[in-house]
């Protein structure tokens, strides 16, 4: 394998299940990746799959050049697509360096079936978690890619210490967070977005946002909701649990104090973390590998109360520096933080400041990239 010159563009293939316009957070970093990488020099090409059924298109979006490989639909959320594998082979044989974003099943077995000598850098977003089934199947291929890989990037020590598979290749692991783009949140409008839809003004302001899935913890929140005083409970998001949620609310009688926004744009998104005094995520399942929304409240100065998953969640937001960490569904230690918080002013003002100076510090997008990309052109030189 060749080395590259100090002036010679690195050649990158961008590899993941989905693009911009799909919504998500892999898809937000991935769409980070190929447009701000050629800002250092690199040349990016990106591969993903069509989100449902339809054929192949290749399309430039902010610069990036896309191939959406056609798409005989999902199995166990993994997109079916033999185009893909085509090309994968095509685009990685001219490139320098694939980067892998998983879980993606049918990453691995193209890159298995590729014959491609290049070097191979992989993104560990999180293990496989519900699809039990899928693993039987999947396993062989995916010790294959943390074999063959070059480099495996976490965003968290979490995400090893938690993971089922990393800790044996803790030595190929590097880590590379997360990254906002800290003006664009900084630098929008401020309304009263959540105040104006208040019941009682005095109220504090419990901010969530997410889809409403079983791993999310909602039903555990609202438990706890029931427990908190002097507060009003805003969820923003969409999911197939929404009815059972707010019908679970209306039940403790909380329909006064809960207020489901539904689906927020990002500007009105953005308006509300800025407008709220205490963002929760409460998660009960490693799924939540990292909670990129804990960074987006964050950056605002607000204090943060998550959950001790076995995954990146409490690396974001650190217990006692910059928000409250408690047990995963324990409505009881969640409905005792939240009212630590809401009672003490001082308390909220502290911590909101420390996840100011966090996410600044540790998680500039800028940043993350050039650690990125150093970490891509180091693997060229071995």
């Amino acid at each position: 394998m060749r080395k590259i010159k100090k002036s010679e563009k690195l050649k990158i293939l961008e590899v993941n299940k989905a693009y911009f316009p799909h919504t998500g957070g892999i898809e937000t970093l991935v769409k980070q990746y190929s447009e701000e990488l050629p800002k250092c020099g690199a040349i990016v090409r990106t591969l993903v799959c069509r989100d449902n059924f339809g054929g192949t298109s290749h399309e430039r979006i902010n610069r990036v050049r896309v191939t959406r490989s056609g798409s005989f639909g999902t199995f166990f959320s993994c997109p079916l697509s033999l185009s893909f594998i085509l090309h994968f082979r095509k685009l990685a044989a001219s490139a320098d360096v694939v980067h892998i974003n998983v879980p993606f099943p049918l990453a691995d077995v193209a890159l298995l079936l590729s014959g491609y000598k290049g070097k191979v850098a992989v993104s560990w977003h999180s293990d496989i978690v519900k699809q039990k089934k899928l693993m039987v199947l999947y396993r062989p291929f995916m010790k294959y890619l943390l074999n063959r890989a070059d480099v495996i990037f976490t965003a968290t020590e979490g995400h090893i210490n938690g993971s089922d598979f990393l800790p044996e290749y803790r030595e190929k692991c590097r880590i590379l967070p997360y990254g906002i783009t800290i003006n664009d949140y900084l630098n929008i409008q401020r309304v009263p977005f959540l105040t104006k839809k208040l019941t009682d003004r005095k109220n504090i302001k419990i901010f969530f946002t997410g889809r409403l899935v079983y791993y999310k913890g909602v039903d555990v929140l609202i438990k706890a909701f029931s427990k908190v005083h002097n507060c009003e409970l805003f969820i923003a998001g969409t999911g197939e649990l929404e009815p059972e949620l707010k019908a679970y609310a209306k039940s403790l009688g909380l329909e006064k104090y809960v207020h489901f926004l539904g689906f927020l744009p990002d500007s009105q998104l953005k308006q509300a973390y800025a407008d709220c005094d205490i963002f929760v995520l409460p998660s009960t399942a490693k799924s939540e590998a990292f909670g990129i929304v804990q960074l987006e409240a964050m950056v605002y100065g607000k204090p943060v109360v998550n959950t001790s998953l076995p995954s990146g969640v409490p690396y974001v937001s650190i217990h006692g520096e910059t928000g409250l960490t408690v047990p995963s569904a324990d409505s009881d230690a969640l409905a005792e933080s939240l009212n630590l918080l809401a009672s003490d002013g001082r308390l909220r003002e502290k911590l909101g400041k420390n996840a100011a100076e966090r996410t600044a510090e540790y998680f500039n997008e800028k940043d993350v990239i050039q650690k990125l990309y150093s970490y891509l052109r180091e693997v060229m030189q071995k």
